[in-house]
């Protein structure tokens, strides 16, 4: 069962941004989905079964300089459960008055995610069988973190040796941002910073009507959600400083 969602935010400085959220019950699966104001364009893919956040961005080129018309990275962490209300619950809403603009409760602030290891998608089945239609435009670009793999190892049915065999480390010797390097042919560490600017983080309940003494009463219910902000920073490898532009 697929559920679509859509809704207008206020980001940061009053731009409004149409964001789409999408929730696949029987793949456990939400897709949220917004383009920003300079053009790159967000997906984020949260797959619960394997406690598996993907963040894809198409960040458009810098023709001028050389750059291709577009370029695609994906960058997958381990998704925290209660940081995102479960994909049932997400079909399960009502979207009243589509075109107003929302505002989220609570700003959780920004993350730093710093990327040891690419991922080989033809083998990434281990990690998230997601990711190999998700990242296909990203078959150089996929990033990943060697603290994650290790949490995901301890799920059940999982090990180690098959999530590090999906990935290859970065070289150990870099240690210049590209905003410190002046070649544009020269390997460095690249950062993207994207904000998630309004999605459903909980649920809230709420308990039965005062002076009912029925023993429903006394139990809590949904009744209604909970919204966030979150931006995430992510620091990777770049084998030269122009797919980095941005980063200056």
């Amino acid at each position: 069962m697929k559920r679509g969602w859509g809704s207008l935010k206020s980001g940061k400085g009053g731009e409004v941004i149409q964001e789409s959220i999408t929730s696949n019950v029987s793949e456990d699966v939400i897709t949220l989905e917004f383009q920003k104001t300079d053009g790159t364009l967000i997906t984020q893919i949260i797959d619960f079964r394997n406690e598996v956040r993907i963040l894809k961005a198409l960040v458009l080129g810098e023709e001028e300089r050389g750059q291709s018309l577009y370029q695609v990275m994906c960058f997958v962490t381990k998704f925290i459960k209660g940081d995102f209300i479960s994909s049932d619950a997400m079909a399960k809403l009502r979207q009243k008055n589509p075109s107003t603009i929302r505002i989220p409760e609570e700003d959780k602030g920004k993350e730093a995610f710093i990327m040891t290891s690419w991922v080989h998608l033809n083998r990434s089945m281990a990690i998230s069988r997601h990711l190999m239609t998700v990242c296909s435009e990203a078959l150089d670009a996929t990033y990943i973190r060697n603290v994650d793999l290790k949490a995901w190892a301890e799920l059940p049915g999982s090990s180690i040796s098959n999530l590090e065999a999906a990935t290859e480390k970065f070289p150990d010797t870099l240690t210049s941002r590209c905003s410190e390097v002046t070649s544009l042919w020269a390997p460095c560490l690249c950062s993207l910073e994207t904000c998630i600017g309004w999605y459903p983080c909980g649920l809230k309940y709420c308990k039965g009507k005062q002076g009912d003494s029925s023993a429903a009463a006394q139990t809590n219910y949904r009744c209604g959600i909970k919204t966030c902000r979150k931006c995430s920073q992510f620091t990777y490898y770049v084998r030269q400083k122009q797919l980095c532009l941005w980063d200056e």
